[in-house]
């Protein structure tokens, strides 16, 4: 885009991006939530096993920062994984202050199962729009986050 979108007049809470993705946030959170109600596994066991599987984290401190739980919280999470035999902790051979973490055959096996939990619910927020309107919602949601990823706080200071 060679011309910012936002400006003063047209910057408002209900048009604000960070505002639109938080919302949704909120509102998928709890429909999410009371999918695993009355489990054994939470939500956020399922996303922790997820992340795992798609190799978006290998330590409990990536699945804190994935997942914005505290240090201590997130620790009790993996900790009841691994004690139900869903993931073992394994010491890196190359840096030995690094614990990875790693499925089991049983933390696939449910990670898989409980999956069409989470199919359900996004496909119920995406009802109503077309193939065409998703794949371009998620590609430029990937584009967006890859780019801010990217980013360091002092860039973000500096453009203004």
């Amino acid at each position: 885009m060679t011309k910012p979108y936002y400006t003063l007049a047209n910057f408002t809470g209900p048009n604000a991006l960070g505002y639109l993705v938080r919302r949704l946030h909120t509102l998928m959170v709890p429909i999410a939530e009371a999918q695993f109600a009355g489990e054994e596994l939470t939500f956020s066991h399922w996303v922790a096993l997820v992340s795992l599987r798609d190799g978006l984290t290998h330590t409990c401190a990536d699945i804190a920062r994935h997942m914005n739980h505290d240090s201590g919280a997130t620790t009790r999470l993996v900790d009841q994984l691994e004690e139900r035999g869903l993931l073992i902790r394994e010491r890196s051979k190359t840096d030995r202050r690094v614990v990875n973490l790693k499925l089991t055959p049983a933390g696939k096996t449910v990670a898989k199962a409980l999956t069409p939990r989470m199919i359900d619910v996004c496909n119920l927020a995406l009802d109503g729009m077309n193939v065409a309107e998703v794949d371009a919602l998620l590609s430029s949601l990937k584009r967006m986050i890859a780019k801010l990823e990217d980013m360091q706080p002092e860039k973000v200071r500096g453009s203004r």
